[in-house]
């Protein structure tokens, strides 16, 4: 019984493995593609493209987070309608958000949601097909973000994780100084990699 008594003692000492809880900063990395699901009434279509993405997460308390969105600089064809390709632009979409996690911080998997405000910048603007040589301009853009995404804890510090993305992002597209239209782009991204907990 002794025996028992100790083997029990000595379980309940063992240290629970956590994760995610206040204080914790999350840095997470991988592959995040975007992909615009709209344009701007068939006259602009604009392509995916994949790059690194990056966030780091603070967390408040066990369950509600900060996270500033990071990435490195995405690349797309812009087609207009009748005329192929007609420019190349770059973009980066650092964006802000709120979030909550489900669970609590003995969860080995914690599914979270998120809202925030998304400023999206652009640059290298350049002329293609009918439009080579031309003054092709984006305007910078601000709109709201939502997200949604899970954590699984591989061990106390490293986790895998997979998130999708939605962003409000509409630019005035201008040529040699004239506006051209308004694209409407609202990218979703979607991002798998893995995750440190510090």
């Amino acid at each position: 019984m002794k025996k028992l008594s100790l083997l029990v003692a000595a379980a309940l000492m063992v240290p629970v493995a956590h994760a995610h809880q206040a204080g914790d900063i999350l840095v997470r990395g991988g592959a995040m593609a975007v992909s615009p699901t709209t344009d701007s009434g068939d006259t602009f279509n604009v392509d995916s493209n994949t790059q690194l993405g990056l966030t780091l997460s603070y967390m408040i308390t066990d369950n509600w987070a900060v996270e500033l969105l990071a990435a490195t600089p995405f690349s797309h064809s812009v087609e207009l309608k009748g005329a192929g390709e007609v420019a190349k632009v770059k973009h980066l979409p650092p964006t802000l958000m709120a979030q909550y996690y489900f669970g609590n911080a003995q969860s080995k998997v914690r599914p979270y949601v998120g809202a925030g405000i998304n400023y999206t910048f652009f640059f290298d603007e350049k002329g293609r097909g009918v439009l080579d040589g031309a003054d092709v301009k984006a305007d910078d853009s601000w709109g709201l973000a939502a997200q949604a995404g899970l954590d699984m804890r591989i061990n106390d510090n490293w986790f895998v994780n997979g998130s999708i993305w939605y962003m409000d992002i509409d630019t005035d597209v201008s040529v040699n100084g004239n506006h051209v239209d308004k694209a409407n782009i609202d990218p979703v991204g979607l991002m798998v990699g893995l995750g440190y907990r510090f």
